[in-house]
């Protein structure tokens, strides 16, 4: 949801155009996010970490306005907590995504985020629920959000198979966000992945040097001056 002007403007707001991924696998729920926020064309932060805590079953993915998505979250978090709190149980990961559902839903006109919400509990198993703009839920066995999911869409409905395992479920997200980020100007950095199954929560990294290079993709390099030293031109002739 970047807004794209040659003019940087410090004041714009902080924007996650993004590559987000949920994925069901057989026993749990793979979650994969690039790490680039922007501000216009300007990259504010090319590490940031759009998978946030819920509970300790629970993750959302955040795309959008980094600021809509980060006090939605933050709600969320806080009545989840009470929620367990009264209950003395764990909240179940339909409960969480509702909750992101009503309060996106209720502040329609003043949100401008997309999330995704996944996670694993003893009832249902592991679980992906979409909540794009405008508060629906959608649950779905995968799902893809941000600017880079207009790339990918025809590569799920090939790649994506039912009853996969988890190495397979994290290997088809890895390479899905790194084709969105070689195509999709606004998704970038290093990828992060979260495993949540009944085992607990695994958070894996991967960072931009060990991603596959895609069609005419050009190799990372640490400077601009590794890019003069290595293709300097031929001194001329008089």
């Amino acid at each position: 949801m970047s807004t794209f002007s040659m003019d940087h403007d410090p004041s714009a707001p902080h924007s996650m155009g993004t590559t987000i991924i949920g994925v069901t696998y057989n026993g749990g729920v793979v979650l994969g996010a690039d790490s680039r926020t922007s501000t216009g064309m300007y990259v504010a932060n090319r590490a940031s970490d759009k998978i946030t805590q819920l509970t300790d079953n629970v993750y959302v993915c955040r795309s959008g306005s980094a600021a809509d998505s980060q006090i939605v979250s933050d709600y969320v978090r806080y009545f989840l907590n009470q929620h367990t709190i009264q209950l003395g149980q764990p909240a179940t990961v339909k409960v969480a995504a509702n909750l992101v559902r009503l309060l996106s839903y209720q502040n329609k006109n003043m949100l401008q985020t997309g999330l995704i919400v996944g996670g694993w509990d003893k009832y249902e198993g592991g679980q992906i629920y979409s909540v794009p703009l405008g508060g629906t839920i959608l649950r779905q066995p995968f799902t893809i959000g941000g600017s880079g999911s207009s790339y990918l869409y025809g590569f799920f409905d090939q790649a994506w198979k039912e009853g996969m395992s988890k190495d397979e479920a994290e290997k088809l997200v890895v390479k899905a966000v790194s084709l969105a980020i070689a195509r999709d100007g606004a998704s970038g950095g290093v990828i992060r992945t979260v495993i949540i199954n009944a085992e607990g929560v695994t958070r894996n990294f991967y960072s931009g040097e060990s991603l596959p290079l895609w069609h005419e993709e050009i190799e990372p390099r640490n400077s601009l001056l590794d890019i003069l030293s290595s293709s300097s031109p031929e001194p001329m002739s008089m």
